[in-house]
């Protein structure tokens, strides 16, 4: 079962059957009844037009679904409209519908998680990682935005702001995991660079190129994490580097400074510099103390320290990190690295054992366990002797 396939086809089916007359939450809800069917049936006789598959059965579904009285009134009139046999249109609604989820009736927390789960392909598991909340909570979060935006008609799109948080989200799923996943927020960001002229769009636009350039060297052939500083980068994408380089440039020359134009002027610097020792990491404090300015997100004061570390000495990034939060994702890891920089291997060792038995991803557990191990036969050599 090519799982990918129906993947892609999801939105768009969910936008046939929206424009046809179904709210949003039975369209999807359709949809992945239909998507049950696939997967049993499909395995034995894939059919030759999967997406037109998909509408009729999904549209079925959502007829069978309305049972009231006057729901099968209003499903004698829908019948004529379904759909006919034959190729379906090669019609792309994606971004559509990450603005029609960005629904002003839902706050933007809501429409950002509905918009992740319904239409970005997140569980809910890794959307609650996203926002730093039990998976619980994120569960009932979405199940309040569904019951919100059943009961109303989507003519009312939501703003840009809210489109380019989900976007961002879901690139940086995608980044740290499936790689289709990172390019169709590149390929959705694109589109929507197309038609908004807006800053923040270039630099959501261009902090995406930037990251995704440096994808081919932050993994080892076995797939064990490789760290900025030791990549390898003649294995960065050079030309998506400049494509990100140029965009960011004719965002920033407007004068309207938002997050992410800040986020790509820091890997922009990181992108431009020929080795890791020439990094500008003074230049990357001073744009780490605009994205405080934007957002006063804890998590970017403790990159930020990272960044004082590097740019004024392991122990001015202790410093900065001690007045954050020591329950932060990677706050262990991050005073790892600094307490080893500072001398301090005792610390460090304990501190990146930590941090790996927190570590959200296995490919990050492994790297940490290594740096604790590390440590450990370093000491261990060194009482012996």
């Amino acid at each position: 079962m090519d799982e990918a396939l129906l993947r892609s086809l999801t939105p768009s089916v969910i936008g046939v059957l929206v424009r046809r007359g179904a709210d949003f939450a039975a369209a999807e809800d359709a949809v992945q009844e239909a998507l049950v069917e696939a997967v049993r049936l499909w395995p034995a006789e894939r059919p030759r037009d999967p997406k037109g598959w998909l509408v009729t059965v999904a549209w079925r579904k959502f007829l069978d679904a309305t049972r009231s009285e006057a729901a099968r009134r209003r499903r004698e009139d829908l019948v004529d409209q379904e759909p006919e046999p034959g190729p379906a249109a090669a019609v792309d609604d994606t971004l559509q519908l990450y603005f029609l989820c960005a629904h002003p009736s839902l706050t933007p927390s809501s429409a950002v998680a509905l918009t992740l789960r319904a239409v970005g392909g997140l569980t809910t598991r890794q959307i609650a990682r996203a926002y730093l909340v039990p998976e619980a909570t994120m569960a009932q979060r979405i199940s309040r935005a569904k019951r919100t935006v059943s009961a109303v008609r989507f003519d009312q799109p939501g703003d840009v702001a809210t489109v380019l948080r989900v976007l961002y989200l879901v690139f940086n799923e995608g980044y740290s995991g499936d790689l289709d996943l990172a390019a169709e927020a590149i390929r959705l960001t694109r589109q929507l660079a197309a038609v908004i002229d807006h800053p923040e769009v270039a630099g959501l636009l261009a902090l995406m190129l930037l990251h995704h350039a440096r994808r081919a060297g932050r993994t080892a052939p076995d797939g064990a994490l490789v760290p900025l500083a030791e990549q390898d980068r003649g294995r960065w994408d050079t030309g998506l580097i400049a494509e990100g380089i140029g965009i960011l440039q004719g965002a920033l020359a407007r004068d309207r400074l938002g997050e992410f134009q800040a986020q790509a002027a820091i890997a922009a610097l990181h992108a431009d510099a020929p080795t890791a020792g020439e990094t500008d990491w003074v230049q990357i404090v001073e744009w780490y103390d605009e994205l405080v300015r934007l957002t006063a997100s804890p998590v970017v004061r403790l990159n930020r320290a990272v960044a004082v570390g590097e740019a004024d000495g392991p122990r001015a990034g202790l410093a900065a990190l001690a007045e954050l939060d020591d329950a932060l994702p990677r706050y262990a890891a991050v005073a790892a690295y600094l307490h080893e920089r500072d001398g301090d291997l005792v610390a460090a060792a304990r501190l990146y054992a930590e941090a790996a038995h927190r570590a959200p991803d296995l490919a990050e557990r492994d790297y940490l366990t290594r740096q604790a191990a590390r440590l450990n036969t370093l000491l261990k050599g060194r009482r012996t002797d």
